[in-house]
């Protein structure tokens, strides 16, 4: 299984970024896939969530910022970040569930100066 995230960078706040996530090793279409955010000390917390449906959930400090997709063609997981902040600042990792089994990509880094 792998979960490979890329996207992140260094941005000024109230600007974007898009986070991806390629999967591969899992069967893509009935699993569910989220995002979460993990700042030193901190657990990792989770930013939003999307399940096989398309259902989607976010956390409540991204509510109407962030946007999370799928593209089951493609195996793809995106985060699409609008309005950043400097606390959005965290390393975002991808994550994988189709029961009972549970997977994490490797962290991308997303810095907002402020």
């Amino acid at each position: 299984v792998q979960l490979q995230a890329s996207g992140g960078g260094l941005v000024q706040a109230g600007g974007s970024l898009r986070l991806s996530c390629a999967a591969s090793g899992i069967i893509f279409n009935v699993s569910a896939m989220g995002w979460y955010r993990q700042a030193p000390g901190k657990q990792r917390e989770l930013v939003a969530a999307i399940n096989s449906g398309g259902d989607t959930n976010y956390a409540d400090s991204v509510k109407g910022r962030f946007t999370i997709s799928r593209d089951n063609a493609k195996n793809m997981v995106y985060l699409q970040m609008n309005s950043l902040k400097p606390e959005d600042t965290n390393v975002y990792y991808c994550r994988s569930y189709s029961y009972p089994n549970y997977h994490w990509g490797q962290g991308t880094l997303v810095t907002v100066s402020s």
